[in-house]
């Protein structure tokens, strides 16, 4: 597996982001485009563009609330783990003075940086994009 870092941990699922997703918004465009030019079915052009629509929309923040739920909780993981693993006692009372993007930014920094940055991320407060 290769290394997770700051320029390369955008990731794609090809049938969710090149499938899914394009046949649905071609669906809806499509939907909406014959509501004008197919006046005898109107009604169900509009309900099939209302209906695309909904699910495009849907689908979107579902995967979304999903992708960034479980992000969340693995990278607090990771964090709880590096820190004990560097400083052998438990991650409690950093994580619970770190914000959570602090707590992400964090992930960037090699091992021998960590904890540096984690004690002036500390005492000083720093913003995320400082860390990083």
């Amino acid at each position: 597996m290769k290394k997770q870092n700051y320029s390369n941990h955008v990731r794609y699922y090809p049938p969710h982001h090149f499938v899914l997703l394009p046949l649905l918004f071609i669906l809806t465009v499509w939907s909406v485009i014959n509501i004008f030019y197919d006046s005898s079915n109107q009604l169900l052009w509009i309900f099939l563009s209302l209906l695309s629509a909904g699910v495009l929309f849907t689908a979107l923040l579902l995967r979304q609330h999903y992708a960034l739920g479980n992000q969340n909780r693995i990278v607090r993981l990771e964090f709880r783990l590096r820190h004990f693993e560097l400083l052998g006692v438990s991650s409690q009372k950093a994580e619970a003075q770190l914000s959570f993007s602090q707590i992400a930014a964090l992930r960037f920094a090699d091992d021998s940086e960590f904890i540096q940055l984690l004690d002036r991320a500390l005492k000083e407060n720093l913003p995320a994009k400082e860390i990083k």
